[in-house]
């Protein structure tokens, strides 16, 4: 196999890049990459660890796609010339296994072609590296793709802070809403209730008693089902700037 002739390979030394500190704010750093050159193999896992990343080596399209499914690293450098499942198709089959565009995914072409891009960026690939690749070439392609998977990391994170935010805005306004829509009634059932514990009054006034608190109770029980039947929530001013959910008989709920 391919794979047997690169462990049998002493790894190629290269000089240190001048001014290049290993990035440190990274919180992933491995980088799944897969050639089928073992020279060219030897010269990725060597630069990607000067780099301050840990290279996953992968000598055709078969193993790549088992190290991606095993590590699930943020970076893949895919050559698109090798044995059987070759770059573009492993670039394919990682895009339609993420639940999301996560992995950054850097194709390296020998074709120099102007379709060459749109024929990369139709797999799914971010960007693209012609041949021959040089040290250089590479320290600024992995750099770009740092920088994308930072930018994507950070615009993650701040969608989920907003949706949080907004998660517990709406407790808040549901809160509002309950206590606005239910104290009222409640009060009012407690109140009734309270008078028939004392065990003082008439016939008559019993059945008002009862009366009432069985119409708070079914008020109470509306504002529990608009609540679950709620189809397109809005919210309404309450008091001092504050917002609470609508729960209104009309506020949004389905017909």
């Amino acid at each position: 196999m391919v794979m047997d002739a690169f462990q049998d390979m002493e790894p190629a030394v290269y000089p240190p890049l001048a001014g290049f500190d290993p990035p440190t704010n990274a919180p992933d750093l491995r980088v799944l990459v897969a050639d089928d050159d073992p020279v060219m193999l030897a010269m990725y896992r060597e630069a990607l660890q000067q780099f301050g990343h840990e290279p996953f080596c992968a000598a055709n399209g078969d193993e790549a796609i088992a190290l991606f499914e095993r590590e699930r690293p943020p970076l893949a450098i895919l050559d698109v010339m090798m044995p059987g499942i070759d770059g573009m198709q492993v670039c394919r089959h990682i895009r339609s296994i993420e639940a999301r565009r996560d992995t950054f995914i850097l194709v390296v072409t020998g074709k120099d072609r102007p379709e060459t891009l749109s024929e990369v960026l139709d797999a799914g690939a971010d960007d693209f590296l012609g041949k021959p690749v040089t040290v250089d070439q590479l320290h600024a392609r992995v750099t770009i793709a740092n920088r994308n998977i930072a930018q994507r990391l950070a615009q993650r994170a701040a969608e989920e802070a907003l949706a949080r935010a907004q998660w517990l805005a709406g407790i808040g306004e549901t809160s509002l809403a309950l206590q606005h829509e239910v104290n009222n009634p409640l009060t009012a059932l407690l109140g009734n209730a309270a008078l028939l514990r004392t065990r003082e009054y008439t016939a008559e006034e019993e059945d008002e008693f009862v009366e009432a608190i069985v119409e708070q109770a079914t008020r109470i029980g509306a504002v529990v089902q608009r609540l679950s039947s709620l189809k397109d929530p809005q919210s309404i001013s309450y008091v001092r700037g504050t917002k609470m959910l609508d729960l209104s008989p009309r506020g949004g709920t389905s017909e």
